[in-house]
C-alpha cells in the first residue's frame, strides 16, 4: 500500500546527500527527510551505508530515504525509497512493497510518467528544473511551468522538483504546484550550509 498520509511525505524541504557526514549533519539540524544517494557501491557497501544512516537518524524524526539500493534498504530495514528509472526498471516492486517501502520514483518525460505511475509511487520527482552542473543530464531543464503540468497529471501524489533549485526560487516553485523541493547543491555546495538549511527550515515552518 502506498505512504498512508501522502500529504505529508516527504517534507517541502527535502536534501539529498552522498555520505553520512551529511547524514548526520542535516538529521542534527533537524531536518526531516534526508535521501542518501552514495553511487557505485556494490551490495556490501550499500548494505554497510544504509545500516549506518539509518542508526544515525534512529530516535529522531529524522526520515532516511534510501537511493537505488533497494535490497539494502530491504535487508537494514529501511521505511523509504527512491528510485530512478533504470533501478525501477530493474527492482522487484513486490518485494518492495512486501517490505512495507515507501516508493520515489523519477521522471523526466512522458513515457517516464507513465512507467512511475504504474508503480504506485508515493511521489513522483520532476526534474532537472534548472540547469545542473553536478551530473551530465540526458535531458534539457524542464521549466516551471512542467511543475504545473506534472502536478495536474499526478493529482493527489506528491510531486517533488529537484535540479539547481536554490532558496530564493522556492516560493515561485511552490506556487508553481511542486509539494517538496529537492537540493543538492544549495545546501552541500553553500559557504554555510547549516545557514542555509536554516533558511529552508524557516520557510518550511511557515508553510505548515
Amino acid at each position: 500500500m502506498p505512504y498512508p498520509d501522502r500529504h505529508a511525505y516527504p517534507d517541502r524541504f527535502y536534501p539529498v546527500v552522498d555520505s553520512l557526514a551529511w547524514v548526520e549533519r542535516l538529521t542534527k539540524l533537524g531536518v526531516g527527510t534526508i535521501q542518501l544517494r552514495a553511487k557505485h557501491l556494490d551490495d556490501g557497501e550499500a548494505l554497510q551505508i544504509v545500516s549506518d544512516a539509518l542508526a544515525i537518524t534512529k530516535g529522531t524524526p529524522t526520515k532516511l530515504v534510501v537511493n537505488d539500493y533497494w535490497r539494502a534498504a530491504i535487508v537494514a530495514g529501511a521505511e523509504h525509497l527512491h528510485l530512478g528509472q533504470e533501478d525501477l526498471a530493474d527492482a522487484d516492486l513486490f518485494e518492495i512493497r512486501k517490505a512495507r517501502l515507501t516508493l520515489g520514483i523519477s521522471t523526466h518525460d512522458d513515457a517516464e510518467l507513465a512507467a512511475a505511475l504504474d508503480a504506485q509511487p508515493d511521489y513522483v520527482a520532476l526534474g532537472p528544473i534548472f540547469p545542473t552542473t553536478l551530473k551530465s543530464m540526458r535531458f534539457a531543464p524542464q521549466g516551471i511551468p512542467k511543475i504545473t503540468e506534472w502536478k495536474r497529471r499526478i493529482g493527489d501524489i506528491p510531486l517533488v522538483a529537484i535540479g539547481g533549485i536554490k532558496f530564493e526560487q522556492s516560493a515561485e516553485i511552490f506556487a508553481a504546484g511542486a509539494d517538496s523541493i529537492a537540493v543538492v547543491s544549495d545546501v552541500t555546495q553553500n559557504a554555510d550550509p547549516d545557514a542555509r538549511v536554516g533558511q529552508w527550515l524557516g520557510a518550511d515552518a511557515k508553510a505548515a
